[in-house]
């Protein structure tokens, strides 16, 4: 089949990461199976006891190749933009493709399926191994499972394999992401008629709090121990979100919540702005909770397996990105950079699509990297 073919299928599959990734990845097994591919199946339940499964497959012989790294879960897709057709029910119309995970990142994964398709197994010298996690979209579970569990990423990492994320690049290759860290503060107070001096209103003691986040606001804009000059905004985006739950003028406050995602570069120690964000927190009597943290990828874009790979995709140069991948949770291979079609401006919106044309060009693409690494 090619990208388009498989495409259709894996959008179909509901795999919004709040729910079991484990039917998308019984398919993505059965189709590498079928082709050949040696496979390692991963599962895990969630911390609200949802199933997940990852799968790690390899073909071919030795050790080295290529491994190629995707994710089966999605965004939401509510609200959809039409009526027409739902998220999971893939739709053609001039020249593109629209479903949710089309883009991010399930063409990417079509791209991949249909790459290898390509391939006859005689001519491998060299492996090719494919890698489909669970659970990117919501702090890279999957890709933990694979970095701790899998005795094939173990053999990627003693073959000094080289290592793509196919994360939406729009087919430009990009040796560098920034982290993401993220936590919750929350204040716990007590409901009453506001008339009354009966309640606890929570956000008197969130303000002071807020006030300490602003600061490291701005102070990490204004830094330049925080800021990075190869980066698209060169800072650490420090994001504030504030609620206190209350659905009336008159109602005090039960519960003021803070929440703070920030996006930590190369040479950075994210865990000072965590842990100053904590001792805030304890000082003004409110409840801390680290949600999630990975730390950024970046390979030297003068290296020989980045140079290596611009001239294989035709590009110009090397780039940066601002958003993370599983990447940051694979960081023992020393030769990995993101590449992949579709642009990350279409990931997550409500009427996500991918070019028809990125999915041949992506398809492409991958085919010469696997004949180049795990064929000559």
């Amino acid at each position: 089949m090619d990208a388009i073919q498989h495409l259709n299928e894996l959008i179909r599959f509901d795999s919004v990461s709040s729910k079991s990734n484990v039917p998308i990845t019984d398919h993505v097994e059965r189709l590498l199976k079928q082709r050949g591919f040696e496979v390692e199946r991963l599962e895990y339940d969630d911390k609200l006891g949802v199933r997940k499964a990852s799968v790690v497959a390899k073909l071919g012989p030795g050790t080295g190749g290529m491994a190629y790294f995707g994710h089966t879960d999605v965004v939401p897709a509510s609200p959809w933009f039409t009526d027409q057709h739902g998220p999971f029910e893939p739709t053609i119309k001039e020249g593109k493709l629209y479903g949710r995970g089309s883009c991010d990142m399930k063409g990417s994964v079509a791209c991949a399926l249909a790459a290898v398709e390509r391939i006859r197994v005689a001519d491998l010298k060299r492996p090719v191994y494919i890698t489909c996690t669970a659970d990117e979209e919501v702090g890279y579970g999957g890709a933990q499972s694979v970095a701790k569990r899998s005795t094939l990423f173990r053999e990627m990492i003693a073959g000094d394999t080289k290592g793509i994320i196919g994360e939406p690049t729009n087919l430009e290759v990009v040796y560098a992401h920034k982290g993401t860290f993220g936590f919750l503060a929350t204040s716990i107070g007590k409901a009453s008629h506001s008339s009354t001096k009966e309640g606890l209103n929570a956000n008197l003691a969130m303000i002071p709090f807020l006030v300490e986040m602003k600061a490291i606001h701005d102070e990490v804009e204004a830094d330049p121990a925080w800021r990075h000059p190869e980066f698209d905004p060169p800072t650490i985006c420090w994001n504030i979100g504030i609620n206190d739950h209350t659905h009336a003028f008159n109602i005090t406050a039960p519960q003021s919540v803070c929440s703070v995602y920030y996006r930590p570069m190369p040479g950075q120690n994210p865990q000072l702005l965590l842990d100053r964000a904590r001792q805030a927190a304890e000082r003004c009597g409110l409840q801390f909770e680290f949600r999630s943290g990975a730390m950024p990828l970046y390979m030297d874009p003068k290296s020989e397996f980045i140079q290596e790979l611009v001239q294989l995709a035709d590009r110009p140069r090397s780039m940066t990105v601002s958003y993370g991948t599983d990447g940051a949770m694979l960081t023992e291979l020393k030769k990995m950079a993101v590449l992949g079609p579709g642009s990350i401006k279409q990931a997550h919106t409500w009427d996500e699509w991918i070019e028809l044309d990125q999915l041949e060009r992506g398809t492409a693409l991958y085919e010469k990297l696997i004949r180049r690494w795990c064929c000559d």
